[in-house]
């Protein structure tokens, strides 16, 4: 048995890219020249990671379905992005760490897969 190949196929950063998308809401306490502040963070944590941001598109403030936090409205983000499948966890526990983001949402799109309308 050769152990050695095993453990270095199961090593950080053997997977490939993959192609995800988070939709991101940001709270309106925020005030609004800020708001590319939080965006350029969540770039920062994926490039930092390996990933590669790609599309960023600002919906703006839009009136929430039902309340978060209090909050009747959120500043809304989606973007376009690849990283390493290990890396989308940390991402994960990053955004619940952001007190500007109240809710986001990461999905993995499949091949052939557009951006969103």
């Amino acid at each position: 048995m050769n152990f050695g190949v095993r453990l270095l196929a199961e090593g950080k950063g053997s997977e490939p890219l993959r192609d995800y998308e988070i939709v991101i809401i940001i709270s309106p306490d925020v005030v609004e020249e800020e708001v590319p502040g939080t965006i350029e963070k969540v770039g920062q944590f994926i490039t930092s990671r390996g990933g590669e941001v790609g599309e960023v598109n600002r919906w703006g403030r839009r009136k929430l379905a039902y309340p978060i936090r209090r909050c009747t409205e959120g500043n809304y983000v989606v973007t376009q992005f690849k990283l390493d499948p290990t890396q989308v966890a940390d991402l994960e526990a990053s955004m619940e760490l952001t007190e500007e983001v109240m809710r986001y949402l990461v999905v993995r799109k499949e091949e052939g897969e557009g951006a969103a309308p």
